[in-house]
């Protein structure tokens, strides 16, 4: 059986190499889908993001929905990389990447995947913004919600 990998960390993460790790020697793969979630400026006006998390809580409730994507889809392989800390607009902020034999298993999970992490994912966003001060902790949008609900029908 496919195992998910899911690491939550500090240090930015290179989306090429953790493709080419997912599917390295493997002829069994069709369609690898990757997505990787990038830090905004806002216009301007954001200097960063800090996020926050329960080390342990956090990969262990990715794990369960990882493993939940995995019981769905036909996965040859799994990937989510989550960082926490300070996070600077234009560094990237995760990568899903799903690997199958066909394309739409590997965009369906990773549609998947990511609107758990935008959802229901136990990390919490705080703002910086440019000049120095805390703009507060980024709320959770109702259309965000709205999206990750097809999931749940």
């Amino acid at each position: 059986m496919t195992q998910a990998v899911v690491r939550v960390e500090a240090a930015p993460f290179d989306v090429a190499r953790e493709s080419a790790r997912l599917t390295e020697g493997r002829t069994d793969i069709g369609a690898l889908v990757t997505f990787t979630g990038l830090c905004r400026d806002e216009d301007g006006a954001l200097a960063a993001l800090e996020i926050e998390h329960y080390p342990g809580m956090a990969e262990a409730e990715i794990g369960r929905v990882a493993t939940e994507a995995l019981a769905r889809w036909p996965l040859q392989g799994l990937l989510i990389v989550h960082r926490f800390g300070r996070i600077a607009p234009g560094e990237p902020i995760v990568l899903v990447a799903t690997a199958s034999q066909h394309r739409h298993e590997a965009f369906a999970a990773a549609s998947f995947l990511m609107d758990f992490l935008k959802t229901e994912a136990p990390f919490w966003k705080k703002q910086r913004l440019a000049g120095g001060a805390d703009a507060g902790w980024v709320a959770a949008k109702d259309e965000d919600a709205a999206t990750a609900g097809k999931w749940r029908a």
